[in-house]
């Protein structure tokens, strides 16, 4: 179980990326619709935790969230180990400014951040299929080829629980 700091998407954006997991659910591909509690939304997280004080984090991202949003930019399609599939958003420098300020004030909370968030090491994405075995790359790339370039918009903020799915707005 972890608590992540993420940006959510408008209205359009979020509807886009949930078509597109029913798409590769379609196709066999399970996507978060389908994973664990199944209540997981389309985000980009900022920081991932695995130990914390829910009220501390709260309070110490709130005014770094408050009324931030971004323009982010899909154009690719990545990969992590153990078959983690992802598109790949351009950001700009206010974007990683704000990840190492999010990572800043949990780490000054006293919470454990997970080491794949820490600034320098973290890699923006918006996650798609938790297990995409090799023989299925070619079924979710063409798939995720068929709606890309996505332009979006994170425009607000909240924690999630990853073990439950609750989320609290910021």
């Amino acid at each position: 179980m972890a608590l992540a700091v993420c940006w959510l998407f408008d209205r359009r954006t979020d509807r886009l990326l949930r078509n597109l997991w029913v798409r590769l659910e379609e196709l066999g591909l399970p996507t978060l619709l389908s994973h664990t509690h199944g209540h997981h939304v389309p985000h980009l997280s900022l920081a991932v935790l695995r130990e914390w004080d829910h009220d501390k984090v709260m309070k110490a991202v709130q005014p770094l969230l408050n009324e931030q949003s971004a323009e982010l930019y899909f154009d690719a399609l990545g990969t992590f180990r153990r078959g983690r599939a992802w598109l790949v958003p351009a950001v700009g420098v206010e974007v990683l400014q704000l990840q190492a300020a999010v990572v800043s004030a949990v780490l000054a909370t006293g919470a454990d951040l997970h080491r794949h968030y820490q600034p320098g090491r973290w890699v923006p994405h918006c996650t798609l299929a938790p297990r995409v075995p090799l023989v299925a790359l070619p079924v979710l790339t063409a798939a995720v080829y068929d709606v890309l370039p996505l332009e979006a918009t994170a425009d607000r903020a909240a924690l999630i629980d990853s073990g439950t799915g609750q989320i609290w707005a910021l």
